[in-house]
């Protein structure tokens, strides 16, 4: 049975004129755009934001081809809206369902958006529905590894991964925990984290959303699903990443078998499409499992970031579920026996602020 959590609260209302520099901008650029959209600027309210700087608004329309529509606000310096309109149209053309860009402007950090609504998988997922659900998520994410090719997306290279991987001990263990590391301790994740990165970079590389989980898939009419956000970062990486991401999702998880099974039916759906994955099954889930290591250190590092760092601490909450897939994966390869020892230890020790191994 999936164990969920609940998502942050959508549709707050928008700040009252002059609290808001950038929603008082984003409120002219609307103003300025073509009355046949049938924008109604004064419904404007908070429909969520995420992670990063960025803050999503809903809008009505009348009389216009859509009902409604979502503004992005992406300021600059801290955002740039082109990878994620460059990223929309990679995806699109490749044939997963993502927001179509209406209006832009790039310079001042605003996108005009087609509204999928407000029903994410999350929001729906269960036992009975969770298979035909991530069939449909399994599909969409074929399609778009066929799509790959080296030169559009930059490259999920070492260092990106290494920059990942460190906000664990910096952000999880010392800030989080209140632990300090000394010389074996590093060297014990030094250890790992090459064991790490020699993996995924030797898995091929296919395109990667790199945040594909039931918070970004939207459940639509149709038979369009899912509707994909949140694709702004894609790089060029590791073919088992999204597969990762969809399955050991921080915020909902599932029994290992039904995991396994899961894995089974999208690595035999890759073969047929011609996906480049290992031809044996026990190779790729081990691939599967190391990848999913990878971006499980880095998301305990970016939640505890969240909360102490940005004041985000509904992130806190998942914390246990995303250490939980960590101990599991380190407690089955022996190669990482060093690792959950530690793990174990900074789990056990962490009560005494500051303690040094």
């Amino acid at each position: 049975m999936p164990t969920p959590s609940s998502p942050p609260p959508a549709d707050h209302v928008a700040a009252p004129p002059g609290a808001d520099s950038r929603l008082d901008l984003l409120t002219d650029w609307l103003n300025a755009l073509p009355a046949a959209l049938g924008l109604q600027v004064g419904s404007i309210r908070r429909a969520s934001d995420d992670a990063s700087f960025r803050r999503y608004f809903r809008i009505d329309c009348a009389g216009g081809p859509h009902a409604s529509l979502i503004a992005m606000d992406a300021p600059p310096p801290l955002e740039d809206c082109r990878p994620f309109v460059h990223a929309a149209q990679v995806f699109a053309q490749a044939g997963m369902t993502v927001p179509g860009v209406i209006a832009s402007d790039l310079e001042r950090g605003f996108l005009l958006l087609t509204d999928f609504g407000t029903t994410t998988y999350l929001d729906v997922i269960d036992a009975g529905n969770a298979p035909v659900l991530y069939a449909e998520a399994s599909q969409a994410l074929v399609r778009i590894q066929r799509a790959s090719r080296p030169g559009v997306f930059p490259d999920y290279d070492r260092a990106v991964l290494l920059r990942e991987l460190m906000l664990f001990p910096e952000w999880y263990v010392e800030r989080h925990k209140g632990v300090t590391l000394d010389d074996a301790a590093r060297r014990t994740l030094t250890d790992a984290f090459e064991l790490l990165i020699a993996n995924n970079l030797a898995q091929p590389q296919v395109f990667v959303h790199r945040d594909y989980h039931t918070r970004n898939l939207m459940l639509l009419p149709g038979d369009a699903n899912p509707g994909v956000l949140d694709f702004q970062d894609a790089l060029l990486g590791p073919i088992t990443y999204d597969l990762v991401s969809l399955l050991r999702d921080a915020y909902v998880a599932w029994d290992e078998e039904q995991v396994l099974d899961w894995a089974i039916r999208h690595w035999e759906r890759a073969r047929k499409a011609g996906l480049p994955v290992a031809a044996d099954f026990s190779e790729f889930y081990r691939d599967f499992e190391w990848m999913g290591l990878q971006r499980h250190l880095k998301v305990l590092g970016i939640f505890a970031r969240l909360n102490h760092r940005d004041g985000k601490s509904r992130y806190l909450a998942d914390m246990p579920r995303v250490l939980r897939y960590v101990t599991a994966a380190v407690a089955r390869y022996n190669a990482f026996g060093p690792l959950a020892a530690l793990i174990e230890r900074i789990e056990g020790d962490a009560r005494t602020v500051g303690y040094t191994f």
